[in-house]
């Protein structure tokens, strides 16, 4: 990453996303029919809560076994590593190694909370070190 664009200028804003009550099911199942890794996961009030990961999913497998009844708020991980779309993408590559994460959540501040705007991982900046080599 010679040249460092940011996060706006590398990735597509989308959110896949879920409330904290909706069950892990239902995750499971939004998870596997988009072909994603996570879900962000918003409060009542569409804020930025936490994020489910595929291996969230593995563990309330592993650990419980009706695990499909129990909610995303159960096995979501609250604490989330968050950038902002000015973010440059070198930054993104520190955070991600730094904190051993594959994903950084993209927000903006609203009413002192944070609105996810999309997720930006490793897959994301590998594809942007290759296509900046011309691969």
């Amino acid at each position: 990453m010679t040249q460092s664009p940011t996060v706006l200028e590398a990735k597509r804003f989308e959110v896949y996303a879920c409330k904290q009550s909706t069950s892990l099911k239902e995750a499971c199942r939004q998870i596997a029919s988009e072909d994603i890794s996570c879900l962000v996961v918003t409060d009542p009030d569409g804020y930025l809560a936490g994020i489910l990961t595929r291996t969230d999913l593995l563990r309330a497998r592993l650990e419980h076994e009706n695990w499909l009844e129990y909610p995303v708020s159960a096995y979501m991980h609250q604490e989330v590593i968050t950038v902002t779309p000015e973010t440059l993408l070198t930054d993104v590559a520190h955070l991600l190694v730094e904190h051993h994460i594959h994903r950084a959540v993209i927000v903006r501040p609203e009413n002192d909370n944070l609105v996810a705007l999309g997720v930006i991982s490793d897959s994301d900046l590998i594809y942007h070190m290759a296509y900046q080599l011309g691969l």
